[in-house]
């Protein structure tokens, strides 16, 4: 058999399979009868009710899941393994806000590897038919695939997290302004926490919901505020949360420090910005130098040039 008939018959049963997971996902049309609608409820004294309700299906997804079990844990395993120390992608997960666990991300992430390796199957079986390569450089088409699958997803995860954690650095003086308004008027800091995040609407207003949520539960203000800074591990908010906590053992007013946080995050705030314009600019001057100059200087010669070569 050659290469490209071992790919067809394997497409071929993954076509198979597929159709038949579709054909029993879909729901029966015909009314269900009048012994199986009351077998539910007289099982525990009617063995042919228990009987009828014990009859096998033929859907094949509990079945190839209880196969498939081991060897998809297997799998999650080992690529734990080759991709390091869970504690990693358990931290990205929490800043990017997913309530994913590692090993449902890692299931993911196998599916993602699955998807790319089909579509190497795709691509090998294409080169296979125009140019006939072995067998060997197809397995490493579908090898490669695979990675890149694997890889796309956890790119797109750190891509996540840091775009959350930006939205949450642009959020902090607006909602530390907030919470010096709250403790201006009179409120306390749980208070105005609650407040705020009632009110507000962001990622920042979300995690101050859920510290508030716990400390309803019994949890230490400082402990789940803390809790949530170390998770985060966002500089600007860690360096607040260490103000907040310093000045409640302390006993001194929090209004001057929120207020002095929040003119201290709209500072950084500008210096980034000005990092930002820096570098955009220099960006910019690539197409300037590498394409309208170029172009400009060659509209302004090549006339000169034709007329040199014509002779006039």
């Amino acid at each position: 058999m050659t290469s490209l008939g071992a790919w067809t018959l394997l497409c071929g049963l993954a076509l198979g399979l597929g159709l038949w997971t579709l054909v029993a996902m879909v729901p029966r049309l015909s009314r269900p009868k009048l012994a199986s609608r009351v077998a539910p409820y007289v099982r525990d004294v009617s063995p042919g009710a228990r009987e009828l309700l014990a009859r096998q299906t033929v859907d094949p997804l509990p079945v190839f899941g209880l196969v498939l079990t081991p060897v998809v844990s297997g799998l999650r395993a080992g690529l734990s393994a080759v991709l390091g120390n869970p504690s990693e992608t358990r931290h990205r997960l929490r800043q990017a806000g997913s309530p994913l666990s590692v090993e449902d991300f890692r299931s993911q992430q196998l599916a993602w590897g699955a998807a790319g390796a089909a579509c190497g199957v795709v691509i090998a079986i294409v080169i296979a038919g125009t140019r006939g390569i072995p067998l060997v450089a197809q397995l490493v088409v579908v090898a490669v695939f695979a990675a890149g699958g694997v890889v796309a997803k956890d790119y797109l995860l750190q891509r996540r997290a840091k775009a959350r954690l930006a939205r949450m650095d642009s959020e902090l003086p607006t909602v530390l302004e907030f919470l010096t308004l709250s403790l201006s008027a009179g409120e306390g800091i749980l208070d105005a926490i609650r407040r705020v995040s009632r009110v507000s609407h962001g990622e920042l207003a979300g995690e101050l919901a859920a510290v508030v949520a716990e400390v309803n539960t019994g949890i230490a203000f400082t402990d789940s505020i803390t809790r949530v800074a170390r998770d985060l591990q966002l500089v600007p908010f860690t360096r607040t949360v260490d103000q907040i906590t310093g000045a409640l053992e302390r006993g001194t007013p929090i209004v001057e420090v929120l207020r002095a946080q929040a003119q201290d995050s709209r500072d950084e705030a500008k210096r980034s910005l000005l990092e930002v314009a820096g570098k955009k600019e220099v960006a910019m001057l690539v197409p300037l130098v590498f394409l309208i100059l170029p172009v400009t200087v060659a509209f302004a010669i090549f006339p000169g040039l034709v007329v040199l070569q014509l002779g006039f």
